[in-house]
């Protein structure tokens, strides 16, 4: 469970955090257990909710490959629909069933973001890609992210302080949400 946002604002892009995982039911200290869900990925960042294991496969399937081109719709959903293949093929324990019943699609069971200089993506748990101009968030904690996005985004000009603080909003009202706040900038 947790919290990614990402913002973009006077050229500058960022991508913020939360650093908590659960196990089960339980939540380790930080100072025991603190993970990242934010990644570089060639010029892009790329960040994830979902699966822990997640971390392990694109760990594995990224070290064996130049970084894919992430720079726009369709060159993200190629990635995803080759992960997806690499999943079922290299991975005996991906489950092919769809989240929802009568759904024609299957699930990868996680969401994720990517930020680049040509704006913010969102790929669903069905594949399908979005573009936003200028915030997005996924994860237990989104929907308090995207309140606090909407209130600040014209508010304030620094994105960092932006993102930070809708990350602290998520923590603040979801229990699924917290630890320390990471952040990464676009380069």
């Amino acid at each position: 469970m947790s919290i990614v946002v990402a913002v973009t604002k006077h050229d500058r892009t960022v991508m913020a955090a939360d650093t908590q995982s659960s196990f089960g039911t339980k939540v380790l200290p930080q100072d025991n257990h603190a993970t990242t869900k934010i990644r570089r990925v060639g010029n892009s960042l790329l960040g994830r909710v979902g699966w822990g294991i997640y971390e392990n496969i694109l760990d594995e399937v990224l070290a064996q490959r130049d970084p894919p081109g992430l720079d726009d719709a369709p060159q993200i959903f190629r990635f995803f629909t080759d992960l997806w293949k690499v999943l079922h093929k290299r991975y005996s324990f991906v489950n092919d069933q769809a989240k929802h019943k009568g759904s024609p699609f299957g699930d990868l069971g996680g969401s994720f973001v990517v930020a680049n200089r040509q704006g913010i993506f969102y790929v669903a748990p069905n594949l399908g890609v979005s573009r936003f101009k200028q915030y997005y968030a996924i994860g237990t904690g989104a929907d308090f992210s995207l309140g606090a996005l909407h209130q600040l985004y014209d508010q304030q000009d620094d994105v960092e302080q932006i993102a930070r603080a809708a990350v602290q909003t998520a923590e603040a009202f979801n229990v699924n949400c917290g630890g320390e706040i990471e952040s990464l900038e676009v380069p």
